[in-house]
């Protein structure tokens, strides 16, 4: 998909110079934005020649959990304008990338077989962050296959301590 990263490049930077010292609350709303966008009838919607950018962006901001600031309005808007509504996703991935290379850290999914409460998320957090060397932006995605432990993926590097991956460790073990 070099396309929409590629469509996507000038927006997310665009976006990144503009928000200056408010990049948490821009990333929170584009996110946001990004989740609606990624939805396959929204996508029919605005793809129908009949409805106008106007109409796409009263759906969108409707949808909205929160009001949107008038940055991320002028900037839906000029996504909007441009026909670029199914590059949100890709544009706030990208967004993401400068502001975690901005302070140095890095967004990490943690995958459970149970939810995580605050000190054990915190301890973890801790540990992670010792492990990998820097700051990391933790999200939790619950996945009762694991039986128990966690697999944590940071970028392109996975870390599985889960029961399911040694009991597979295990099984290849005993097969050899």
């Amino acid at each position: 998909m070099a396309e929409l990263a590629t469509i996507a490049r000038p927006y997310a930077e665009a976006l990144f110079k503009a928000s200056g010292s408010d990049l948490g609350a821009a990333a929170t709303w584009l996110d946001e934005l990004a989740v609606i966008a990624a939805n396959a009838q929204l996508q029919q919607f605005a793809g129908n020649p009949r409805v106008t950018a106007e109409q796409t962006f009263d759906v969108v901001s409707g949808v909205a959990k929160a009001n949107l600031p008038e940055a991320a309005k002028n900037f839906l808007r000029a996504v909007l304008d441009n026909g670029r509504l199914g590059v949100l996703p890709e544009i706030a991935s990208q967004f993401r990338v400068l502001k975690n290379a901005q302070s140095g850290s890095s967004d990490a999914i943690v995958y459970s077989a149970f939810a995580l409460d605050g000190s054990a998320l915190t301890d973890l957090a801790a540990t992670l962050e010792k492990r990998f060397g820097r700051k990391l932006n933790l999200r939790v995605e619950l996945e009762p296959e694991l039986i128990g432990g966690v697999r944590v993926v940071v970028g392109d590097e996975v870390l599985d301590t889960s029961v399911k991956a040694r009991l597979e460790q295990m099984k290849v073990a005993l097969i050899s």
